[in-house]
């Protein structure tokens, strides 16, 4: 209703002021305009008026006329005052300030009352205006809060109704009437140290904008004046005495017309270069050194932005021919470089981003040139040989980045990195820089991330074994090992000072991992290795756990061309190696099994007493699993314990697999009655002698259900039981052969979700797991994670082959073993499981027909004699099964008798 009153009242002003005398009809206009601003207000922005291009027209030109006629006749500080007085707002509205406002409402409505605001005149007005807020700072005679708060008001409106006029091209060929603009310009380039303070960052908002919707007019304007030449001049003067952030504001200001402009016309580039623009900023940039962060330097990087983009302005393409030198990676074509267009026209702005990193070591600026380095190559494949066949730019830098802040040095390092990541192409001439970096080795962080750079590479193609090889840098890297490890030797035992975590470290780290990338997949370099004589000292930095797993790596690689001595050295550090250094075997050991996945390794293994060699692992683990645990046993978990019997006796296992030479030798030198011995001494198992049993106990339990409740229930279990659970699942999974196999090494984790989530059982059994087999950065034998999910699956053992029998007797030596006094009931429960599961292992024909020779009739009579002979023992029926089952097929027969 009010809108409707409005536009009632609006159509009577339209038909009675062609009748008006001008004062009458701008007293007519001015009166209407409070009642329009209070709908407004109150329909939340929601305007239904349908003569609303006709009132902006009306009003800006009347704002228009009253800015005029306040500007006329006076001087700058005088039409500055008025300026303010007419647009002021304090107490009641005056009419400046309702035109003011009634225009900033109108300005955001829709571009056709836009396009009426912009023919009314108030561009070039406005351009004034700001043009005599910006050079000419008023002294406040007052500190009257309301005042201050309504300059701002003022000004907010002023700026918004400008931006939203300038935006438009119409707005900006408006402006160009009133003659300020180019003014407007020199002044930012020349006052800035005298401007109004408050004025200085919308006057640089709104100069922006103007830029952005340059046209061929106002450009001629500019170069009319010579507005860039002479912006530039001052620039000069101010950069000398002005703080480093400002001159960057200003001269941002001036760049953005220079760049903005160009896509229309060249002139202003053309000015700018021809008047020593790039020097001026090469001036500017390095006196940015220092600028403290956030202070100017958003108006630093736009600078550094703009002449990225500058980087591309230019008529002609670039004509060059480069050298191609080979070999290249196999996906790398020249001649299949695609153009994009945006590639390097230009390298007069791309010489200032240049000269600025040669010349400065400010950590900012370095940074953000090496960033727009990687901006213009992203543009288009072409620029970095555009580049760097011209000014080659990352060749010179390579020999100054060592003197650069370490962030500068990463990130450099990176960008070579690139060229062979993204760009695939092999930069022979930088990468020998590079390792020229490397052999100096005159800062050792750069040397570090150097190296770190090389290694990405070789990690990508074979191709670099060769080029590295060939280039001396893996002669350079055995030589510089070999000096490190004699260092190591000597001082075996001591602490070094300064290395032990510092630069000299982590590069004797990254220089093995180079030489292990070099070698993995190259007998070639293996055998430079061998030939070097390096092998002693490779074997130096296994006792580290900071080079271990290069070393190892370097080591498996030399097993291609000798396995005998790849195995002298992995089991010779296993005996050598003490109590306590658990992590070092378990490493060794998992070395291990990635070689023995070789059938050809097996034999070598077996001549260098690989099997002995394991079960001494055993034996000196003697006492390490008894609980309470005693002596060395106290600092180490018992769950590192098991683990190392996991791996030791997956690697017996794998050493037997598809072996009949191997499984001969371990059967008949008596090997499995030696594991059940040390074993037997870990200290789970019972040594005491003879123990009492209860012949009224009812076995309720199958070995699998067991299991489950020993592990995935709330039901309490003691240590010493767990212990000895996961031991004879081991052996069992060793019996089916199983137990070296890659599948049992990866952990199932989706498996253990789905039964953790649905049931309180199923967390409780990983937080008892995590108790077990806990060790950073090492993955949790998946055969521990076999014992939860479905029984029947997992355990059915009624089909199950039988691999290696003679791990059978080793679990039928256990059997008597299973006990603790004060648990008898829980003993003698978990002896029977076991014991039927042993009677299920031989069900089959074909399981009693692989156990023919295996000594397990005798293991019975022998380990099991007590309970087999008493009819009353709750064992005799299973042990008696088993005797009979295996008797029936006529093997033993000495025993049989």
């Amino acid at each position: 209703l009010q809108w409707e009153t409005l536009a009632r009242e609006f159509v009577e002003y339209e038909q009675v002021a062609p009748f008006l005398i001008p004062e009458e009809q701008q007293r007519r206009l001015l009166d209407f305009l409070p009642l329009f601003l209070k709908t407004w207000e109150q329909s939340a922005g929601v305007v239904v008026f349908p003569n609303i291009q006709l009132l902006a027209s009306e009003v800006s030109k009347l704002l228009t006329k009253e800015i005029k006629r306040n500007l006329n006749g006076k001087s700058a500080e005088e039409a500055r005052l008025a300026l303010e007085k007419l647009l002021q707002w304090k107490g009641e509205a005056k009419d400046g300030h309702l035109l003011l406002k009634s225009v900033y409402l109108l300005s955001q409505t829709d571009s056709r009352t836009m396009w009426n605001i912009i023919g009314s005149g108030l561009p070039a007005a406005l351009i004034q205006c700001l043009y005599l807020f910006f050079t000419v700072p008023l002294k406040k005679t007052s500190d009257d809060e309301e005042t201050s708060e309504a300059d701002t008001q003022t000004q907010e409106m002023l700026v918004k109704i400008m931006l939203n006029m300038y935006r438009e091209e119409q707005g900006v060929e408006e402006l160009l009437a009133a003659d300020k603009l180019q003014s407007l310009i020199i002044a930012t380039a020349s006052l800035w140290d005298r401007c109004s303070h408050l004025w200085k960052v919308p006057t640089g908002c709104i100069l922006r904008t103007i830029s952005k919707a340059q046209t061929k007019n106002s450009i001629v304007c500019l170069q009319a004046v010579d507005c860039i030449k002479i912006a530039i001049q001052n620039l000069f003067k101010l950069a000398d005495t002005l703080p480093a952030c400002d001159v960057c504001e200003a001269a941002s200001i001036v760049l953005c017309f220079v760049k903005d402009s160009y896509p229309i016309s060249s002139a202003l580039l053309t000015e700018f270069e021809n008047n020593d623009g790039y020097q001026l900023l090469l001036k500017i940039l390095l006196r940015c050194e220092g600028l403290q962060e956030s202070k100017g330097e958003p108006y630093l990087d736009e600078i550094l932005d703009m002449l990225t983009c500058l980087t591309t302005c230019g008529k002609t393409e670039l004509k060059v021919s480069g050298n191609i030198v080979h070999p290249q990676l196999p996906h790398f074509d020249f001649e299949r470089t695609r153009s994009s267009g945006m590639t390097v026209k230009n390298l007069h702005p791309f010489q200032v981003l240049q000269s600025i990193f040669q010349k400065s070591n400010d950590q900012h600026l370095c940074r953000r040139i090496l960033a727009a380095i990687g901006t213009i190559w992203a543009w288009d494949t072409v620029n970095f040989f555009l580049l760097e066949w011209t000014l080659q730019p990352i060749n010179q830098f390579t020999d100054i980045i060592h003197f650069k802040p370490h962030s500068v040095q990463v990130q450099f390092f990176r960008l070579v990195e690139s060229i062979v990541l993204d760009l695939n192409y092999v930069p022979h001439e930088i990468l020998r820089k590079v390792q020229y970096l490397i052999k100096e080795n005159t800062v050792p962080f750069c040397t570090l991330t150097a190296l770190q750079c090389l290694l990405s590479m070789t990690k990508k193609d074979l191709l670099f074994s060769d080029i590295f090889r060939d280039s001396g840098l893996l002669g350079l890297l055995l030589a510089l090992l070999r000096k490190q490890a004699k260092i190591l030797r000597k001082s075996a035992g001591t602490d070094l000072p300064g290395l032990e975590e510092g630069t000299e470290k982590k590069l004797n780290a990254v220089m093995l991992k180079m030489v292990a990338a070099l070698t993995v997949g190259s007998v070639r370099n293996t055998v430079v290795l061998k030939d070097y004589g390096m092998v002693p000292y490779i074997k130096i930095f296994l006792d580290d756990e900071c080079y271990r797993s290069a070393t190892l790596s370097i080591l498996e690689q030399l097993s291609v061309i000798s396995y005998e001595e790849y195995m002298s050295i992995i089991i010779g550090a296993l005996c050598s190696s003490t109590q306590g250094e658990l992590h070092l075997k378990l490493d060794l050991l998992k070395s291990l099994l990635r070689i023995l996945e070789s059938p050809k390794s097996h034999s070598a293994f077996r001549t260098c007493s690989g099997f002995n060699g394991l079960l001494s692992l055993l034996s000196d683990m003697e006492g390490a699993l008894q609980d309470p645990p005693s002596g060395l046993w106290t600092a180490v978990g018992q769950n590192y314990i098991l683990e190392l019997v996991f791996y030791t006796l997956q690697g017996i296992t794998a050493a037997l697999h598809l072996d009949p030479v191997n499984s001969n030798f371990f059967q008949r030198n008596g090997l499995f009655e030696k594991m059940a011995e040390d074993l037997m001494s870990l200290g789970c198992f019972w040594t005491q002698g003879k123990w009492q049993i209860d012949m009224s106990i009812e076995k309720t339990r199958t070995f699998a259900e067991f299991l489950d409740a020993a592990f995935c229930s709330s039901e309490p279990f003691p240590m010493w039981l767990k212990n000895c659970i996961w031991i004879l699942n081991f052996l069992d999974q060793m019996v089916k052969g199983t137990l070296h196999l890659d599948s049992y090494l990866q952990e199932r984790k989706p498996e253990m979700e789905e039964s953790s989530e649905g049931d309180h059982e199923g967390s409780q059994a990983q937080d008892q797991l995590s108790d077990v087999f806990k060790r950073p950065g090492n993955k949790l034998p998946a055969t521990a994670y076999r014992l939860w999910g479905n029984s029947d699956e997992k355990w059915a053992m009624g089909d199950c082959a039988i691999v290696h029998p003679g791990a059978v007797c080793v679990m039928v030596r256990l059997l008597p073993r299973l006990y603790k006094e004060g648990h008898s009931q829980l003993s003698q429960e978990i002896q029977c499981a076991v014991a039927d599961h042993i009677q299920s292992l031989v069900k089959s024909e074909k399981s009693r027909q692989v156990m023919c020779g295996s000594g397990l009739l005798s293991t019975i009579i022998t380990s099991c004699q007590d309970a087999f002979y008493n009819e009353s023992h709750p064992l005799h029926l299973p042990l008696t099964r088993v005797f009979e089952k295996l008797a029936s097929q006529a093997i033993e027969p000495d025993v049989l008798r």
